[in-house]
């Protein structure tokens, strides 16, 4: 039976430029229900601005912005209610512990008293940090911090969830933890994702992948459509054909 209902997150021609330098080029971009989108391009390609639009954070000089149907314009409340956003940035404060953290975050979307609590308890049972709720922030490893940030955007339960370079500054072995516990959750509870990197292996298994270069979609598809559709053998060679080696 085909699928009716509107997509999770919907980018329709949109344009973005800064001091007259475009950085988004009439964009078309869906996230359907459900799935782990990769958005994937160079530095500057414009994957921080398309980011931002779709937090909310910028409106677009020109085109529409959907959150499974609701337009952005006039509706933010609605729409920031339903989004869970991690930056590149770190944003948790490094001198309290995580569950002070995640406390101080539930309040701010209205949560308390036994609810705060459940929450908090579902979170990080969901990312796997039950043993460093009471630990100070900054004696986490990197990939933990991240993990905990992680937590800290679904406790609202959001339907869609935005991340930004997440695994800036992690090693190997914790770029592919996150990933993988990511990947999990996307299969377990259907949550829609749209991960921005610029790290092939990154989202070498999300369902789809949009290459975005120089504020341009190039190419869509799912990992072996990619492959497939360029002639490559992997996908780094096939995201090397597609976007002419930028």
């Amino acid at each position: 039976m085909t699928d009716t209902s509107p997509p999770a997150l919907s980018l329709e021609h949109v344009s973005k430029a800064y001091g007259g330098q475009p950085a988004l080029r009439g964009v078309c971009l869906e996230v359907r229900n459900g799935e782990l989108m990769g958005l994937l391009g160079p530095n500057g390609a414009g994957k921080s601005t398309l980011f931002q639009i779709s937090a909310g954070l910028f409106a677009p000089d020109s085109g529409r912005v959907e959150l499974f149907g609701t337009n952005y314009r006039d509706n933010s409340a609605t729409i920031l209610g339903q989004l869970g956003i991690v930056f590149q940035a770190r944003s948790l404060d490094a001198d309290i512990s995580v569950r002070a953290n995640l406390k101080f975050f539930g309040g701010l979307f209205g949560l308390f008293g036994r609810r705060l609590k459940e929450r908090i308890g579902a979170v990080a049972e969901m990312m796997d940090i039950v043993p460093l709720l009471d630990k100070q922030v900054r004696s986490l490893s990197g990939g933990n911090q991240r993990r905990a940030e992680i937590a800290r955007a679904l406790l609202p339960e959001p339907r869609v969830l935005l991340l930004d370079e997440p695994t800036t500054g992690l090693d190997a072995a914790a770029r592919r933890n996150l990933v993988a516990h990511v990947r999990r959750i996307v299969a377990t509870s259907g949550l829609s994702v749209l991960w921005a990197t610029h790290l092939v292996e990154e989202v070498a298994e999300a369902d789809r992948i949009a290459l975005l270069i120089a504020g341009e979609v190039r190419a869509v598809g799912t990992p072996a459509e990619l492959i497939a559709r360029s002639g490559a053998v992997d996908l780094t060679e096939a995201y090397i054909l597609l976007t002419g080696g930028q």
